[in-house]
């Protein structure tokens, strides 16, 4: 009777421990929790800086979108994205440091 009892009070600790286990390391155990918020935070970071960028896309689309676009927006635009300038304006080109430093 005692050995059964003992036998039995092994299976259930056994049990327990298996279940304890998983709901710590298993598939949906709390450090696969952990590390889903982590990864929320990070994809909340990056979804704040892309809507920031959408509005400004969509503020530029606004402003070329009239009858007659800005002309400031224009000379912004081809500035930005040509990389031209003003015959007066001076160009300064950051060196790269090299290897050896």
């Amino acid at each position: 009777m005692l050995r059964q009892r003992g036998l039995v009070l092994l299976v259930a600790l056994a049990a327990t421990a298996y279940f304890a286990h998983h709901a710590l390391h298993g598939r949906f155990g709390l450090e696969t929790r952990r590390a889903l918020a982590e990864r929320m935070v990070v994809a909340r970071g990056k979804l704040a800086g892309l809507e920031a960028a959408r509005a400004e896309l969509a503020r530029d689309v606004a402003l070329l979108g009239a009858e007659r676009p800005d002309p400031d927006l224009v000379i912004e635009l081809a500035r930005t994205t040509l990389g031209f300038g003003f015959p007066d304006e001076r160009v300064l080109i950051p060196s790269r440091p090299s290897a050896d430093r």
